[in-house]
């Protein structure tokens, strides 16, 4: 309510005649507001600032969550090229849809676009997925991390340190039944996993899980041996984690 009334303002027209700066009245809100902005533009970086630009100021005006990490990412802002999907943006990607369940492929493109990641990569993720019009959330963030981890077990350590609520840099657990939502969503994407395989490997982390209060974290998982020589159908992670150009 308060932006709008920031944005009326600024679309009034101005008087014929302007004899001195007095006669403009800025909002006392404004300075705050372009402040807001300029930190999270910095914590950001986006490639395309007036996309992004539309994107923040639009998510603000309807009070949704806004295109905007929670901390800059030094790796990723000293690139000179787009690398596509990072955990930063991933992150924020999934604060803004994850309160449903499931969301529709328009909203989840309109998201996308506002924080300037590839189109490209965007399409290869919705083909692996084989998603339609309602796409279940968790399966496309289980995907993105694919994208961002390679393997089955590096893609599950990514999604614990996004989805955690412990503090960063401390154990990023997760609920298990998460996990297991998760992890079985990737591994039924290789058609060559068995079942039993799928099994054997959820029971064996339920002694560590049931000791942690029902929560996984990655190093109950990560160094497991025999579990990720190679990763899930090896041509869909491929695609998968492929970064647009």
């Amino acid at each position: 309510m308060l932006l709008q009334e920031v944005f009326k303002y600024l679309a009034m027209p101005l008087p014929d005649t302007m004899y001195c700066a007095q006669q403009i009245n800025i909002p006392p809100e404004l300075p705050d507001i372009l402040k807001n902005f300029t930190k999270a533009a910095i914590r950001t970086q986006p490639k395309d600032l007036l996309q992004w630009s539309a994107a923040y100021f639009n998510a603000l005006s309807d009070g949704e969550c806004l295109p905007v990490k929670d901390r800059l990412e030094m790796n990723i802002a000293t690139q000179k090229t787009d690398t596509g999907l990072t955990p930063g943006l991933l992150k924020t990607l999934h604060k803004q849809l994850s309160h449903k369940q499931t969301c529709s492929k328009e909203e989840l493109q309109k998201k996308w676009k506002g924080l300037c990641l590839p189109v490209e990569q965007l399409e290869t993720l919705l083909l692996l997925g084989s998603f339609g019009s309602d796409i279940d959330w968790l399966e496309f963030f289980a995907l993105g991390c694919s994208a961002l981890g390679g393997t089955l077990l590096s893609s599950l350590k990514f999604a614990c340190e996004i989805l955690t609520e412990d503090e960063e840099g401390g154990a990023a657990r997760i609920p298990f039944p998460t996990f297991v939502k998760l992890y079985t969503y990737l591994a039924h994407l290789d058609g060559d996993m068995p079942q039993d395989r799928i099994d054997n490997f959820l029971s064996s982390l339920q002694d560590q899980v049931e000791l942690q209060h029902g929560m996984i974290k990655p190093l109950d998982f990560i160094y497991l041996d025999n579990t990720d020589s190679t990763p899930p159908d090896s041509s869909n992670f491929a695609r998968a984690t492929s970064r647009a150009e």
